[in-house]
């Protein structure tokens, strides 16, 4: 979307504007304003010429111009019906210098997902890549995650799903023994940078929303299953970056939220590193998002590995 429409769209955004006040705004001629409104008519938006001036009555299921049309938060939007992998095109962009750009597809034909595992990623689902660049040094990356892990819980609550977290970074709802749960939603993050100072940060958020099952691995589920019905995806990207670029803003209320959605804590848990496995019970999570957990003869903090509920929850 050129820089044009987007300043159009934000002016809508306020209330009804008149013609003459958009090109005065925009610096450029009535005609042109003209020529952009049709275009976002073209693209799914219903923009009704009203005596105050032109106004939004209806906005697209989804898309670029529909996830930044109402969004409160200042990421721009590249969208695409389907790409390889939003982390890649992540890393892309990252390397135009670009920052704030949420990389949204509609499906993903190569995805991966923690240790280069397969992630499937048909059309329905929420698949989105946050290009970044946190004023935090590189060791304190790992709260981000559970930041994002956070945002994407809040968003499935706010769309009616009582979703959890286990450590690290799976969304899960329900109980389904060793697993905790069947899998909504994952979190993969990259970055680049020195010791003091990150360059770049792509959080790569995969979430199973209008998805049929069949599509999906055996232990996964999806909103759409879980609700009934599909959900609006526009307002969910909306929320979820809303509600990750506020903790960002707040790191210090990340732990404490992440805390709030666990479903790992107090759990006898089995974490597989590796070079080694341990198995206890999950305390709590330590900054920057290390998992504290008591075995039988100490408690250690476990910065990286898979966790395995070994019962329900006490």
């Amino acid at each position: 979307m050129n820089e044009t429409r987007r300043a159009l769209l934000e002016a809508l955004e306020e209330g009804p504007i008149s013609g003459p006040a958009l090109a005065d705004r925009l610096g450029i001629s009535r005609a042109a304003v003209w020529k952009q409104v049709n275009a976002l008519r073209e693209g799914g938006f219903t923009i009704e010429s009203t005596a105050e001036g032109y106004t939004v009555t209806d906005v697209p299921e989804y898309g670029a111009a529909a996830i930044e049309f109402g969004l409160a938060v200042p990421y721009t939007v590249e969208y695409h019906d389907a790409v390889d992998s939003t982390n890649t095109r992540g890393r892309e962009v990252a390397s135009e210098g670009r920052r704030n750009v949420a990389v949204v597809a509609n499906e993903q034909t190569a995805s991966r997902g923690r240790l280069e595992r397969p992630w499937t990623a048909p059309k329905g689902g929420i698949w989105c890549s946050i290009v970044c660049q946190p004023t935090v040094p590189a060791a304190h990356v790992p709260l981000s995650a559970l930041a994002a892990g956070v945002a994407t819980v809040s968003a499935c609550r706010a769309a009616g799903l009582e979703a959890h977290l286990k450590w690290p970074n799976d969304v899960l709802v329900g109980d389904s023994g060793a697993r905790g749960g069947h899998k909504l939603a994952g979190i993969l993050t990259e970055m680049e940078g020195e010791q003091d100072r990150v360059s770049w940060l792509i959080v790569g958020i995969g979430v199973n929303a209008n998805v049929d099952t069949d599509e999906l691995p055996e232990d996964a589920t999806s909103l759409r299953a879980e609700l009934g019905e599909d959900i609006d995806r526009r307002r969910f990207v909306q929320r979820l970056l809303e509600s990750f670029d506020a903790m960002l803003e707040d790191p210090d209320s990340v732990l404490d939220r992440w805390r709030e959605y666990s479903s790992t804590l107090g759990q006898q848990v089995r974490l597989e590193m590796p070079n080694r496995t341990i198995e206890g019970r999950a305390l709590d999570v330590q900054f920057p998002g290390g998992l504290v957990v008591e075995t039988d003869d100490r408690q250690e903090v476990v910065h990286a590995g898979d966790c395995e509920h070994l019962r329900a929850q006490r």
